[in-house]
């Protein structure tokens, strides 16, 4: 089966199994191979025979493997769960709206989960981080909410760089608010390492709440993707083949908020992880969401862990805020999208 796309007659076949497979397999050994890396790198660099030890014969005496155990797995572990789950949103926003310039990020979701967080910060200073994630999730859904609001009262309607203005606009105003909270009740230095994005200083109760939620993204994402395959290639054929467009869409809407929502909770706003990974994704395996979506949770996951790895290479011993290296490749893939797209607006 096949799609036939509007750009010089090429046609993009829906389903490509085996290198799907390929990417799967080769991505999972290279996550392990990055998440071996992000543990043994750090002020003091620990050799990988001793992180193998740390791993499968803990020695709770030695210094090592304390802070191998404490310290560094657990940050190696939220940015493998917060890549997977930004991926996975784009990729789920991306089907469902057909809009190449869907992402959590830019459509406002990140900004409204930040928000909703920064003021979390504000009057509910040491809040447990379960209570947190649900603040994280009411911001997010109501950022989504204000975008599309935003966006749906121009004239001709919603377009992809319409929305995406929507978004970035809402995004701004959001942050703007959140930093005169954050100034005003003296939390401004932790609101605004928070906002660069990264994942120092996680802890095993973050993994453990990122777990679950991205694990209920995923599991429901994965029995949605047949459908969203079908949306993606529009709602009247969707209808026609007896699509309930209706469900899906606020089905996947939750799963997005939940994702995303989990994963600023834990990181911070890290951009452009959602835009870039499903676009890179549908390029390799094809339009198949049952694809799509465990592809761009493996390599969200990679490309996150790594870009983790750089920014604590590129000034040693201080730490870079991961939303610097995300945004150094992300906006000029941006650029070029918006580019591509901007005859839509």
């Amino acid at each position: 089966m096949t799609i036939q796309f509007k750009t010089k007659n090429e046609q993009k076949i829906i389903n490509r199994p085996v290198v799907a497979i390929m990417i799967l397999m080769g991505g999972l050994i290279a996550l392990a191979l990055a998440l071996a890396i992000s543990v043994s790198l750090g002020a003091a660099n620990i050799d990988l025979h001793t992180v193998w030890s740390a791993v499968f014969r803990f020695n709770p005496e030695l210094t090592h493997h304390q802070i191998i155990y404490e310290l560094r797995i657990p940050r190696a572990l939220v940015g493998a769960l917060v890549g997977a789950g930004f991926a996975v949103a784009g990729s789920i926003m991306q089907g469902m709206t057909r809009n190449p310039l869907a992402g959590p990020d830019i459509m406002g979701i990140n900004a409204g989960s930040g928000f909703a967080i920064a003021i979390a910060f504000a009057f509910f200073p040491g809040m447990p981080y379960k209570y947190l994630m649900v603040f994280s999730f009411i911001g997010a859904a109501a950022g989504a909410f204000i975008t599309y609001t935003i966006g749906s009262m121009a004239k001709g309607g919603l377009t992809p760089v319409r929305l995406a203005l929507a978004g970035t606009a809402v995004g701004t105003l959001l942050g703007s608010i959140a930093s005169g909270i954050s100034i005003y009740f003296k939390t401004a230095q932790d609101v605004a390492y928070w906002f660069a994005g990264g994942v120092a200083g996680s802890k095993w109760f973050h993994v453990q709440g990122l777990l679950v939620w991205v694990f209920i993204g995923l599991a429901v994402g994965m029995i949605l993707s047949r459908s969203i395959t079908v949306l993606s290639l529009g709602e009247e054929t969707a209808i026609g083949l007896g699509q309930n467009i209706v469900l899906v869409k606020t089905i996947g809407t939750i799963v997005v908020v939940i994702l995303a929502g989990a994963g600023v909770s834990a990181a911070g706003p890290v951009a452009f992880v959602g835009l870039m990974i499903p676009h890179i994704t549908r390029f390799l395996v094809g339009m198949d969401y049952r694809w799509i979506i465990p592809c761009s949770a493996v390599l969200g996951s990679l490309f996150l862990v790594s870009a983790d790895i750089l920014a604590r290479m590129v000034n040693p011993p201080a730490e870079t805020p991961i939303g610097v290296i995300t945004a150094l490749v992300g906006v000029p893939f941006f650029l070029y999208l918006a580019r591509r797209n901007g005859r839509d607006i």
